[in-house]
């Protein structure tokens, strides 16, 4: 015994092979002999000798869990259900919603239980013929509203209240909705950038986008009237349809321009072409991943056309439609009731390309975008991950090695100062960059946009990691009052549900 331990302090493969010895040895005899330590790393197929240990329990907290809710029906139980991807998960605070193709489930849980309960199961009324089904999911949260968004195979946008019942429908586009994506920027304290709020509708060559205010007005009118309303009837499916509700007005822009797109997203305002007429529009600039492209970038307009003609016509045609339908009504009156028309795509707004990548057979995969909109994290299908400056249109990082990675940004604190300080301010935080690298049964956590990698968590297989939807409003709480990014792990087999420190 006293050569084996004189022979730790050799080599360290030597005292790796002589450690394994010794358990194989003893390991029939007592487990007690074995130290605690080996026995958790060697057993689980680690090595202490390895450059990438994994960190410490200590950098997760457990939140709670969703184990006691019977979830079979989605496929819990099952080895690696939460990869599965007709699955959609979207979080929000204390709150889990969880989609497959044809129902919502919707789980809450308090911090002093930590056990998750079932609120409510959704079933969107969805065309059989069209075989439509769910294909985006995500929360949208307005002060005290929270509300389900739902997108179909079909292009509809529906929302649904906790209740279950449907708030709104509208068509955004004939297509699939591949993403709904929940953001807003700020005001940077060293960047003169406007702030807005937006709901963007991802489609396979098309984006679209509602603003953040439109929607508050749809919904805090809807809750007033039904505030007024004591009804407990069951609303009629053909009620249901895209005419019986106000129509949101939205921007849509066909971004085809360099081949289909499979994610993208609206980085945020940006100025006119230097030899445009210049006006009271806006401009944004939209960044898309895809197959012929990896990486492509638009100035998306909010005017239709420019020409003369086409002002002519956007002024003519509604009044002269509308005229000759007001005649035809007149001659054609009928006691029959009239039936409604199907709704009709909205007119494509205008889309400047502006530059794109082109690397076969590289693949643009998922796309992740940082609070400000500056910096986006892009996956390809050749396992790297390439930091994108959406306003350079530069890609300024690299990382090889990563394939079915998922990127989240997180902030962390810098400041250790201000731990004991009930004041959070956003100078106390720095930016990073969360990898789930699920191959590699970790998360790594990079600083921004240059820095090292601070941090490394195991991440068992199955797992999921998410973070909350972004709050409407938040752009203008105080800076004493800031919030940093979080990011979540969802443990598929176990049902925990963590929060990283």
């Amino acid at each position: 015994m006293h050569g084996i331990i004189l022979g730790f302090h050799r080599s360290k493969k030597l005292f790796s092979t002589l450690v394994l010895l010794f358990i194989n040895h003893h390991q029939h005899q007592s487990h007690e002999i074995i130290h605690p330590f080996f026995r958790e790393n060697y057993f689980n197929g680690r090595s202490i000798n390895n450059p990438k240990f994994m960190a410490p329990r200590t950098h997760l907290t457990d939140l709670g869990s969703i184990a006691n809710v019977d979830l079979t029906e989605l496929g819990a139980g099952k080895e690696g259900w939460l990869d599965n991807p007709n699955l959609l998960c979207a979080l929000d605070t204390n709150s889990l919603a969880i989609a497959n193709r044809y129902y919502i489930l919707v789980l809450e849980w308090s911090n002093a239980s930590g056990t998750a309960s079932f609120r409510v199961k959704i079933r969107p009324n969805l065309s059989p013929i069209e075989a439509e089904y769910v294909s985006a999911l995500e929360w949208l949260v307005f002060d005290d509203i929270r509300v389900i968004a739902i997108g179909t195979s079909c292009g509809y946008f529906l929302i649904y209240s906790l209740g279950g019942d449907l708030i709104h429908k509208q068509l955004v586009y004939p297509g699939r909705i591949l993403r709904l994506r929940v953001r807003g920027t700020k005001r940077d304290i060293t960047e003169d950038t406007s702030s807005f709020e937006e709901v963007c509708v991802v489609i396979a060559g098309i984006i679209a986008r509602f603003d953040g205010s439109d929607l508050q007005k749809v919904l805090q009118k809807w809750y007033q009237e039904t505030q007024n309303q004591f009804w407990n009837s069951i609303k009629d499916p053909e009620e249901e349809s895209e005419n019986s509700f106000t129509r949101i007005p939205y921007q849509v822009w066909n971004v085809n321009g360099y081949g289909s797109c499979t994610d993208a997203a609206i980085t945020g305002v940006m100025s006119p072409p230097l030899l445009e007429l210049q006006s009271s529009d806006r401009y944004y600039c939209a960044v898309t991943i895809g197959v012929d492209a990896a990486i492509s970038a638009f100035r998306l307009s909010e005017d239709r056309s420019r020409s003369f003609v086409g002002a002519i016509l956007s002024k003519v045609m509604p009044v002269t439609f509308s005229t000759i339908a007001s005649f035809s009504k007149l001659v054609w009156r009928s006691q029959q009731p009239a039936k409604k028309p199907e709704p009709k795509p909205q007119p494509f707004a205008r889309a400047l390309p502006l530059t794109c990548l082109k690397d076969h057979p590289r693949k643009g995969e998922k796309l992740t975008l940082s609070p400000s909109g500056t910096l986006a994290a892009i996956t390809d299908s050749l396992g790297r991950i390439m930091l994108l400056d959406t306003r350079a249109l530069v890609v300024v990082r690299l990382w090889k090695g990563y394939r079915d990675a998922s990127c989240l940004f997180v902030e962390r604190l810098v400041n250790k100062e201000s731990i004991g300080s009930h004041e959070r301010v956003k100078s106390n935080y720095c930016l990073c960059l969360a990898i789930h690298a699920p191959r590699k049964g970790i998360v790594e956590i990079w600083q921004m946009r240059t820095g090292p990698r601070i941090l490394t968590i195991p991440c068992p297989k199955g797992s999921k990691i998410l973070q909350p939807t972004y709050r409407f409003g938040s752009s203008t709480v105080s800076e004493s009052s800031y919030k940093p990014l979080e990011v979540f792990f969802l443990n598929g087999d176990s049902g925990q549900l963590s929060r990283l420190n």
